[in-house]
């Protein structure tokens, strides 16, 4: 499977990169990771390129790592249509202290708007 994942910095989309790297070890995807832009995160994109190449070979895979500059929801819908992607991964989904799950902008824009299946990462 041709599997895009989407990190932007977030404790959430830091685990959609460990369950992507994960699966592509076993399953054998074809596994790229778009580092973006996230107003809400504390991380560099150049932290978040160096943690995922990290990753990435830490799991023996070979997978691509490469930096999205603008909107990054609608870079990774762009990027998933145009490449032909089976799969956009994604961080999302607080829960709230009321026990209802709270989106991130990024990830309602893809779920909103993507043609590719997307899978949320909690």
């Amino acid at each position: 499977m041709k599997v895009l994942c989407g990190i932007g910095g977030t404790d959430d989309s830091l685990r959609a990169l460990e369950r992507s790297v994960d699966r592509a070890a076993v399953a054998d995807d074809d596994l790229t990771i778009a580092v973006l832009d996230n107003p809400d995160s504390t991380r560099t994109p150049d932290d978040l390129v160096e943690r995922a190449a990290a990753a990435v070979e830490s799991a023996g895979i070979d997978a691509e790592v490469r930096r999205v500059d603008g909107d990054p929801g609608s870079r990774l819908i762009e990027i998933a249509e145009d490449e032909g992607f089976d799969e956009i991964v994604l961080g999302g989904g607080q829960t709230s202290p009321m026990g209802k799950i709270t989106i991130g902008s990024i990830a309602e824009f893809v779920l909103l708007n993507a043609k590719t299946s997307v899978t949320l990462v909690r």
